[in-house]
């Protein structure tokens, strides 16, 4: 099989072998294979519950029960240093 890749990701494959974590091309294409077929595994397992969430986040919208990008960040921002903390202990 020959595949031709882009300047783009030839350079993301220079770079992973750069980091010393890869031998070579064919080591980060498998593993970039592995964690596709692995998400695909996993939207696959999931996919009544995310459309369950997307059809529940789209009602949120409509019915005006949403944050405004300010909130959504501060609302993050507050479940994050929590999640810090329960980390630390």
């Amino acid at each position: 099989m020959t595949i031709t890749l882009r300047p783009e990701h030839e350079k993301l494959i220079a770079e992973a072998i750069e980091t010393g974590a890869y031998q070579d091309p064919d080591e980060v294409i498998g593993r970039a294979l592995e964690m596709l077929h692995s998400e695909d595994e996993w939207l696959h397992d999931h996919k009544a519950e995310v459309a369950e969430k997307i059809e529940r986040a789209f009602g949120q919208v409509e019915r005006g029960e949403f944050f405004s990008a300010e909130e959504s960040r501060a609302d993050m921002e507050k479940r994050k240093a929590a999640w810090l903390r329960e980390q630390m202990r």
